[in-house]
């Protein structure tokens, strides 16, 4: 089995995926206090990492891509 590490997320997905990892972290810090609160911090990292990487490994399976091909000339 062969598994490519190619971006196969689009700049919507990514940009959408930092703001709610942004909103989860101030909720988990601010609003919501205790394990919940941890939970939502800690559920932010694979979002925010996915969208600065552009890669998000349960696309795969499914054969999603939210990112743009390229049109040659």
């Amino acid at each position: 089995m062969k598994i490519s590490l190619s971006q196969n997320m689009g700049m919507v997905d990514r940009v959408a995926r930092v703001c709610i990892a942004i909103v989860l972290v101030i909720f988990g810090t601010f609003l919501v206090t205790g394990a919940i609160g941890i939970f939502l911090v800690v559920l932010s990292i694979p979002l925010f990492l996915s969208a600065i990487v552009g890669y998000c490994p349960a696309y795969v399976p499914f054969g999603i891509s939210t990112k743009r091909q390229q049109t040659c000339c």
